[in-house]
Parts: structure tokens; sequence; C-alpha cells
């Protein structure tokens, strides 16, 4: 896969660019969108959930900007990943190039996103008066995990929207259901152990845990906690990549 994106590094290249500009073509504000628009999001959910939720926690605003944060890109990425062979069929129908270039360049465009996004939560969490240690560093691995299991889910999805154009209402009611699941807005500490331990089937919910556990309690997840999040990108990834492989030229008869 790597020796084929090299191969093909201009149009990869361009393909990323093409889906990070398209997003905000003919807005005025342009790319500012990608900061003002999660921004104005978490302000809302503030205002609404921090009288309901938040009254006696501590860095409420950043506990929520976390939540949201990481559910944002998940939805972000996967959204664009489904349309990724749809919306390009036009190319790879007259060109061999590789359909999953298509699908990576949608995940690089979000996960743009997601790193400008990053700073401005950084940002937050340092007027909140989080303290920042060497921890931090840590983040980089579930964010690693994250951009695996969205890729894979990307794969997955888009291979069944290819078949199932019914799959792009689904998927919305799925990550509504996803959203309620991943305690983005309420803390799970007042559930039973064998419900916290459920919320653990969630992968959304894992990562978005794991940004907190860094990032509010100053602790490094357990080793259990890591496998889980890294077995979660990699099914996801195995999976994707099987469905790709059984129904590569598929595609092309039905798109």
């Amino acid at each position: 896969m790597l020796e084929k994106i090299k191969r093909y590094q201009f149009l990869f290249t361009e393909l990323v660019k093409r889906d990070f500009t398209k997003k905000y073509k003919r807005t005025m504000l342009g790319m500012a969108w990608s900061i003002l628009s999660p921004l104005m999001t978490l302000m809302i959910m503030w205002v609404v959930f921090s009288n309901f939720f938040g009254g006696n926690m501590k860095h409420y605003v950043v506990y929520l900007f976390s939540g949201q944060l990481v559910f944002a890109y998940f939805t972000d990425s996967t959204n664009l990943s489904m349309n990724a062979l749809v919306n390009n069929a036009g190319i790879f129908t007259k060109v061999n190039v590789p359909k999953y270039l298509f699908l990576l360049s949608q995940n690089v465009s979000s996960l743009i996103n997601f790193g400008l996004t990053l700073l401005l939560f950084f940002g937050f969490a340092a007027i909140d008066g989080v303290t920042f240690t060497w921890k931090f560093v840590c983040l980089l691995y579930p964010i690693t995990c994250l951009v695996a299991f969205n890729i894979g889910m990307g794969m997955i999805l888009s291979a069944l929207y290819v078949f199932f154009r019914d799959m792009q209402y689904l998927w919305g009611v799925i990550t509504q259901l996803l959203m309620w699941m991943s305690a983005i807005f309420y803390t799970i500490e007042g559930f039973s152990y064998k419900i916290q331990m459920a919320f653990l089937a969630n992968p959304v919910y894992l990562y978005i845990r794991y940004f907190r556990k860094i990032v509010l309690d100053g602790v490094i997840p357990s080793p259990g906690f890591h496998l889980l999040a890294a077995a979660y990108a990699l099914i996801a990834l195995a999976i994707g990549t099987y469905v790709y492989r059984k129904y590569n030229h598929e595609f092309l008869y039905y798109v």
C-alpha cells in the first residue's frame, strides 16, 4: 500500500488538497470554519449541559470539549469516507488507480481539521488551568489508534454504500446512538461497575476516555486499556481491507 501511495504521490496530494478546500468552497470565512464550527458546537453544548451535568465538575468545559473533539473527528472522517468511492467513480472507472487512495485522502483531510481543533483544545485546557505534563505525549497513541480505526470503518462504510445507498441514512442513526453512548457531556461514575465496563464496548468512548485520563486525571491508562484500543483499530482495519480486496472489481459495476 505504501509503495502504491508513493507511486501515485502526486494524485494523492492533489486529492487531499481538493478534499480539504472543497469543504469550504464559496464560504466567506473559508478554512476558518474548521475551528469556528467545533468552537460554536462546544459553546452550545456547554450552555445547554453545564447546568445539568457540570455544576459540580472541575474543568467541565475541557471534559466536554475532549468528548466533542474525538467524536466530531470520528463522524467527520467516517461520513466523508463513506462517499469516497461513489463521489470519485468518474475517476477510477476510467483510470486504473488504487481505490483506497480516495478514502485515504478524505481521512487526511479530516485529520487536518482534527489537528487544528486539537490546538484549540489545548488552548482551552491551558486557560481552564489544566496542568500540562510529559504524559500529554501519550495522546499520540489514542490518536494513532483512532486514525486507523476511522480508516478501517471508512473502508467498510464506503463499500457498503456502493451496494446499499440506504447506508447513508442508517449511519446517521447509528452515529446519533453512539453520541449518546459516548458520555460526551455526562459522567458514568454514577453507574454500576458492570455498566461502566459495558461503555468500553464502544470504541469511540474508549478513545474519549483515554484523552480524559491523560488531560484531566494525569494518569496513563492500564496496559489492558492500550490493548483494547489497538484491538479495535486493528479489527476495523482487517475487516475493511478484506472487504476492499474481495469486492474491488465489483465496485466498478455498482458505482
